[in-house]
């Protein structure tokens, strides 16, 4: 890996599925100008590979689609489709895929493009396997049926032939795997703040986040000076 920048925003989010991470992370590098990967889809990317082509599927084949990855290749609409999710689940227990994807994401962590002041990565294992040392954790969490609701609503916007009932059958299986795999389960940290988006807008949820991190920004000596580039455009919370 190449060596890590300095002076640069880290911020680690985790969270299960159709919790509304994404769209909060997302809001979140935007404010920040941070560059932002989106952890999951990596694994979508490579279940849907495995499902196409599945003699092909090894190691190297892994290796070699991993070394060529751009974030583009990570908005394919088909990897959002809930037999893809099922494959990733799978995919996401192997130690020796999640060690490849490791250092790619790593290096995405800490050496974001020169154009952003940091990264933000949101996933299952940012918080203590990816960027144990962030500037901000978060673990993003919303309750079961609210979170599946999220995931149907999502689905049928893409003229997905699904029903609720199968989306929340999903929901509860990837959280099952999810905790319980022995590579790398999604687990709150100590340190990790958490924010349960159930009874929230979007915008709720985006103001209770910026507002933890501009006291910080703000008010923490230590951090403004390892972070001094986006200082000057850090709005007041209101």
């Amino acid at each position: 890996m190449k060596t890590k920048k300095k002076n640069i925003i880290k911020i680690a989010i985790d969270s299960p599925a159709a919790a509304g991470a994404g769209t909060l992370a997302k809001k979140i590098s935007s404010h920040y100008n941070l560059y932002y990967l989106d952890t999951g889809k990596i694994y979508r990317f490579l279940a849907y590979l495995k499902i196409k082509f599945p003699k092909k599927f090894n190691r190297s084949f892994i290796k070699k689609k991993i070394k060529k990855l751009k974030k583009n290749d990570l908005s394919n609409k088909k990897l959002i489709a809930d037999w893809v999710s099922t494959e990733a689940s799978l995919i996401a227990k192997d130690r020796n895929i999640r060690q490849l994807v490791h250092v790619f994401q790593v290096n995405c962590a800490y050496n974001p493009p020169k154009s952003f002041d940091g990264s933000c990565l949101d996933g299952r294992d940012i918080t203590y396997k990816i960027i144990p040392d962030a500037n901000f954790k978060f673990f993003i969490t919303a309750n079961l049926k609210t979170r599946a609701l999220r995931r149907y609503r999502e689905l049928k916007a893409a003229n997905k032939k699904i029903n609720y009932n199968e989306v929340l059958k999903s929901i509860k299986k990837r959280d099952k795997s999810d905790y319980n795999r022995s590579v790398s389960p999604l687990k709150k940290t100590k340190d990790s703040v958490l924010i349960n988006t159930t009874k929230l807008s979007k915008r709720a949820c985006f103001l209770k986040i910026k507002k933890i991190i501009d006291r910080e920004l703000t008010f923490n000596g230590n951090l403004q000076r390892s972070f001094k580039p986006s200082i000057k455009r850090i709005r007041k919370t209101t």
